[in-house]
């Protein structure tokens, strides 16, 4: 590729800080251009949305340069979750969603999320195929340019589909506080909720451009937990800046991850006769997560870190539900890609079918205490092949339930995850192994543990 001039898909589309490549006008012009040439035809049309950042603008009219440069037509939403675009590209029979999101990251970061005609993340040919375009020469623009409108009525849209996915969702008879992290969904996810009969509490719904995920959201639940407190709320669901992450609090104050969200749905299936034959998870899953269902007679497989991973074994399985820890929760039947908002309503409805709080409902499951370190690394994945070995000594010795070492997807660290009975001996493992790499002079500290 040419230096300066090139893009690369992450396991996530791309992220950077804006102003420094790929996120520079130049490049995502470019990039705008390739879309257009891999995903459309003359005359198609793509979808972008956006999350509240203040460079979203800067960001969102260069890629609608790119494509209009190559003959595509472009439709604006405005701030939207990323799901809402993925489903309003296959609603609109356009070639793309867009979106434009560096979901978690802090404001100085933006990103781009691909999703194709049906609401999918993009092939890895598809990537590679853009990815060459961006590094080629001078685009040969098109005679006839793309022209541009704009979707005035799409958060309207997107608010009546997520009432109407989930009808036995009545939640009249709860208080809820609803964390937008002053992301795309501000101004959604507190009026699905009230839509669906609950009386809301709403923050971080307040973006301003800079203040995005800023105390507020899934990596800073303090917010929503000291709101459920402060109001007297039954629960809280807290999303990420692009709300393709969900979170909930209960009215003690636990926080109800990913795995624990799986939980509560499976055990609300099986009540109701109808389990799901399989639940796909991640290498990050906690390992009670996968006891928990065989105890229900469900099975449980993993697949590599990312949602477009897990998508992509649901779609091999034929399996109806899968999702990480982290939040990305997957339900292909009513969605191809991850929507924080559906799963909300999703786990709520599981709540009322199963006639107990949030607090009673989850009370069974039990996870084993994790400890994760990230260590960093000039060549992450040399560094966890070189640990490999040094993590099944210390499973097997340590009497740990399990060691998982893997190179971060986005970072340049390694991230080295620890199960055991006891937080203190997941702890201290997962600190020797980070110490074995660290004395070899390879890696120095990232981070503490998470």
């Amino acid at each position: 590729m040419t230096p300066g001039r090139s893009c690369a898909f992450g396991t996530d589309g791309i992220r950077g800080r804006v102003g420094l490549p790929p996120l520079t006008p130049e490049i995502l012009v470019r990039l705008g251009y390739a879309l257009g040439k891999v995903l459309g035809s003359p005359d198609a049309e793509v979808i972008i949305g956006k999350d509240t950042r203040l460079s979203g603008y800067m960001v969102e009219s260069s890629i609608e340069a790119g494509l209009a440069a190559a003959g595509i037509n472009v439709a604006l939403t405005g701030p939207l979750p990323t799901s809402a675009v993925a489903r309003l590209a296959a609603e609109e029979g356009a070639a793309a969603g867009i979106v434009v999101s560096a979901s978690h990251n802090p404001y100085q970061d933006n990103g781009i999320k691909v999703f194709d005609a049906a609401g999918a993340k993009l092939s890895d040919d598809q990537e590679k195929r853009i990815e060459q375009i961006v590094a080629q020469g001078e685009p040969q623009w098109e005679a006839e340019p793309g022209k541009a409108r704009r979707i005035d009525d799409a958060c309207e849209r997107y608010i009546r589909f997520c009432v109407a996915s989930e009808p036995q969702a009545q939640l009249a008879d709860l208080k809820i506080v609803a964390d937008a992290a002053n992301g795309s969904a501000y101004h959604c996810l507190p009026e699905v909720l009230r839509r669906c009969g609950a009386e809301v509490v709403a923050i971080g719904n307040e973006p301003d451009g800079r203040n995005i995920n800023v105390d507020c959201g899934v990596l800073a639940p303090e917010a929503a937990r000291r709101a459920v407190a402060e109001h007297g709320a039954d629960c809280a669901v807290v999303v990420d800046g692009d709300a393709d992450r969900l979170l909930l609090i209960d009215a003690a104050g636990h926080l109800l991850d990913g795995d624990a969200c799986l939980y509560l749905m499976c055990r609300a299936l099986a009540a109701a006769g109808n389990p799901p034959p399989g639940v796909v998870g991640t290498l990050m899953s906690n390992g009670a997560l996968a006891g928990a269902l065989a105890g229900m007679g469900i099975d449980f497989a993993r697949s590599a870190v990312g949602d477009r991973n897990v998508a992509a074994l649901l779609r091999a399985k034929g399996w109806p539900l899968g999702g990480e820890p982290s939040g990305h929760l997957l339900l292909p039947q009513r969605h191809p890609t991850g929507d924080g908002i559906l799963a909300a309503l999703a786990v709520l409805a599981s709540v009322v079918q199963l006639g107990e709080t949030l607090a009673e409902a989850v009370s069974s499951y039990q996870p084993l205490p994790q400890a994760v370190v990230s260590v960093a690394a000039a060549d992450p994945a040399a560094a966890a092949d070189d640990l490999a070995s040094a993590a099944a000594t210390a499973e097997a010795e340590a009497q740990v339930a399990r060691v998982l070492v893997r190179p971060s997807g986005t970072e340049p660290v390694v991230r080295i995850l620890v199960e055991a009975e006891t937080a203190a001996a997941a702890r201290q493992a997962a600190e020797q192994l980070a110490a074995k790499i660290e004395s070899r002079n390879c890696l120095s500290a990232a981070g503490g543990t998470a």
